[in-house]
């Protein structure tokens, strides 16, 4: 007899998400970030052969539904994109769908999540930007980077403009890449449009390249399209990047924010970054901080990301004037 499987937690959860019903698993996915939806879905199609004694070990309360099944020996694809669509909507779900399902004959460009960054780039040596944006916006973010970083540099700040301003992109688009994986891997290929790209998707790619790449592109872009590069730039820098400063860096910073701005902000982060920011002021200032946003009560999400947007702008500023650094990076963070 084969030893038994040992199943992680995410393939346990996987289990479970085959068994109950669509509805069930809808609004399981629901609770779930993109990033989770598309590992839990991974795990469902590495699962998809798990045997009725396996699904009984790791399901004890629902064996009696595991019992009515010999085994999940079925295709996941049908059900993995019900519950996805029915949680996410069509759109959305697309675009995650896009990036679980594996290659298959008439799989869409999915394909590239199994291709080497260097394979990719070579692909893309002589083919328009646009192309090449609609291929980096389907990656996950790592490889887009690596793939960036290869293309020539004239051609970076071009790609990376495009792939902030993608949105649908049209089946007739995704033809023309369809044709273009087929010349390097003769796999046919179905064409489906779908939504990638946007200002957070060009800030991933960017975030995973080397501190000297940005410094190459983001200059360049600015001048092409300076809204953009501006953009994107927000969306590089976030709340929880304030965390990463160290003690001194983070005690200038609050003392260039004004209370209320720092406690509106503190009422929206988990108790772990509020104690790292308050860890950095005097032990009267925090006690003070902590009655008032105890006192504040209940407030409102819009309230609270516009006070912290306040604060990341005030932090920006701080990082160009030179007056503190940001780890890994100094004041040339600012593009003209």
């Amino acid at each position: 007899m084969n030893a038994p499987r040992s199943f992680s937690g995410v393939e346990r959860a996987a289990v479970l998400m085959m068994v109950v019903g669509d509805e069930e698993a809808a609004a399981i996915l629901q609770k779930l970030d993109p990033e989770e939806v598309r590992q839990l879905g991974t795990a469902m199609m590495n699962v998809a052969d798990v045997s009725e004694w396996e699904m009984a070990q790791v399901l004890d309360d629902f064996t009696g539904r595991a019992q009515e099944r010999s085994a999940i020996q079925f295709d996941p694809r049908p059900k993995l994109e019900s519950v996805v669509t029915k949680a996410l909507g069509p759109e959305r779900a697309s675009t995650i769908l896009s990036r679980i399902l594996p290659p298959e004959p008439n799989a869409s460009i999915s394909a590239l999540q199994w291709m080497d960054a260097t394979e990719i780039a070579t692909m893309l040596e002589e083919e328009h930007p646009q192309i090449a944006a609609v291929l980096l916006a389907h990656l996950e973010p790592a490889t887009a980077g690596q793939v960036l970083e290869m293309l020539p540099e004239a051609v970076q700040p071009q790609v990376l403009r495009r792939v902030a301003r993608l949105g649908p992109v049209t089946p007739e688009a995704l033809a023309t890449l369809t044709a273009l994986l087929e010349r390097h891997s003769n796999q046919p290929r179905r064409a489906v449009g779908v939504q990638m790209g946007g200002t957070r998707e060009a800030a991933k790619i960017m975030s995973a390249v080397r501190k000297v790449t940005e410094q190459k592109v983001m200059p360049k872009l600015a001048k092409l399209d300076r809204e953009v590069a501006r953009a994107i730039e927000e969306a590089m820098f976030v709340f929880d990047n304030l965390l990463e400063l160290d003690d001194k860096n983070m005690g200038t910073l609050l003392r260039n924010i004004e209370s209320d701005i720092l406690v509106r902000s503190l009422k929206g982060a988990d108790e772990a970054a509020r104690t790292r920011f308050l860890s950095c002021m005097s032990s009267r200032a925090a006690d003070t901080i902590r009655d008032e946003m105890e006192a504040r009560g209940p407030m409102k999400l819009a309230e609270v990301l516009e006070a912290q947007k306040v604060m990341i702008a005030i932090a920006r500023q701080l990082v160009k004037d030179g007056t503190i650094t940001m780890p890994g990076g100094g004041g040339d963070d600012d593009y003209v």
